[in-house]
């Protein structure tokens, strides 16, 4: 149910602008298939958009329960599982991953060679880490690890070649662990940031420490107390013709159909990291859980310490992302932003550029969806929609200045 955003300190006239400026800008400009936005303020919707389609090839248009690949805002939701272990006493922050992962207890930082890529050197030339890779370095990305796509160095090239992403594998979470174990590290862990299968590591260490299948772990734990009854690993016959279809652009300038798994099977190895489809309702009940501490309608999945704590940022010496990052990705350029456990936090709102508040969490997912949590202003916004690559346009900024301009009674 939507209120009147007057009621909670917002302009009806200011938000309806940002629908037109989606329209025009991205949707009806074909840009983008679709768009669907939605804005609460104490808990409370205040404003819901829903354009274009779910399916350009059959005119099937965006409804409001449209299930869509998330992507990397599935990272924030194995951080929270992950960090209710740590609630439990079953793992602790400054635990070196080797505690659970023996064989990368010799995981080195590379300096040469190839790993017998065609064109290098047999081997790998590796030196030791300065400092074992701890649990935070997971949370945090400055694990060392690296994503293939990054396309910058010979260890992302051995990424491509031996498939080390969950997604393009089919012997579960232990062979994709097993893999990154012959490997080396990028860069010793906690002297940078660095874009990366960390996060899907957390996810093999939450099937690890719990005994649960991931799977059933953020359903039994997480999606069931929240009554996020939509997100999952996969969508079943039951919701499939709510499924919208993902777009690039095509050789000819137009949107095209993707051509990415189908996320219609239970995968072989569930991606904590990128993984999870969901819709707007559901998304939004998860960023108010954080935003009220942990807690919503009764059911409390951590402690608002734990919140705080994981709101914080925890690069080392408070630096921003823009300082220590090696990763070629949009938001690591960003000023005035660190990292927390398992999403971007705004550290000084001035040096962004972008009006906000500083403590804001926020994050992203590849196919151009974006969330934040303002706890100043006690704001969350979850956008969808469903367009590779997420670094094209500036829309998640754009939305940042003009949901912030809608409101009127700042709590700041």
């Amino acid at each position: 149910m939507t209120v009147q955003p007057e009621s909670v300190g917002m302009c009806s006239r200011r938000l309806a602008r940002i629908d037109r400026f989606l329209a025009e800008r991205y949707v009806d400009a074909g840009r983008l298939p679709c768009a669907q936005l939605l804005v609460a303020r104490d808990g409370r919707v205040v404003h819901q958009t829903v354009l274009g389609h779910a399916e350009l090839e059959t005119g099937r248009r965006l409804q409001d329960d449209a299930i869509v690949r998330i992507y990397s805002m599935t990272k924030p939701i194995t951080s929270v599982a992950f960090m209710m272990l740590v609630e439990e006493g079953l793992v602790a922050l400054d635990d070196p991953v080797h505690r659970f992962i023996p064989a990368w207890r010799q995981l080195g930082v590379y300096v040469g060679g190839g790993g017998g890529l065609p064109g290098t050197p047999p081997g790998w030339l590796t030196k030791p880490t300065d400092a074992p890779m701890r649990m935070v370095d997971l949370l945090r990305h400055t694990s060392g690890l690296t994503y293939g796509f990054q396309n910058r160095t010979n260890v992302d090239a051995a990424y491509r070649a031996r498939k080390i992403d969950p997604f393009a594998r089919d012997d579960g979470l232990q062979g994709f662990v097993d893999a990154l174990a012959e490997v080396p590290l990028e860069f010793s862990p906690g002297t940078a940031w660095n874009y990366s299968v960390s996060t899907d590591v957390l996810g093999y260490l939450v099937e690890k420490i719990s005994g649960q299948p991931l799977d059933r772990f953020l359903h039994e734990r997480i999606f069931a107390p929240l009554g996020m009854a939509d997100t999952a690993f996969f969508v079943d016959e039951a919701k499939a013709a709510r499924l919208a279809q993902c777009y690039v652009t095509g050789s000819d300038g137009k949107l095209a159909a993707a051509q990415l798994g189908s996320f219609r099977e239970p995968p072989s190895a569930p991606s904590g990291g990128g993984g999870l489809v969901s819709t707007a309702a559901d998304y939004l009940r998860f960023c108010e859980c954080l935003r009220r501490g942990g807690e919503l309608d009764g059911q409390r999945l951590l402690g608002p310490k734990t919140l705080q704590l994981m709101c914080a940022n925890h690069l080392p010496g408070g630096r921003d992302l823009a300082d220590m990052s090696l990763s070629m990705f949009t938001e690591a350029a960003y000023r005035g932003v660190g990292f927390g456990l398992g999403f971007a936090v705004t550290t000084d709102v001035a040096r962004t550029g972008m009006a906000g508040s500083n403590g804001t969490c926020a994050w992203g997912g590849a196919a151009s969806t974006a969330f934040w949590i303002d706890p100043v202003e006690d704001l969350v916004v979850v956008f969808l929609t469903q367009f590779l690559p997420s670094t094209l346009y500036p829309i998640r900024g754009e939305l940042r200045t003009l949901v912030n301009a809608a409101i009127v009674d700042s709590k700041g």
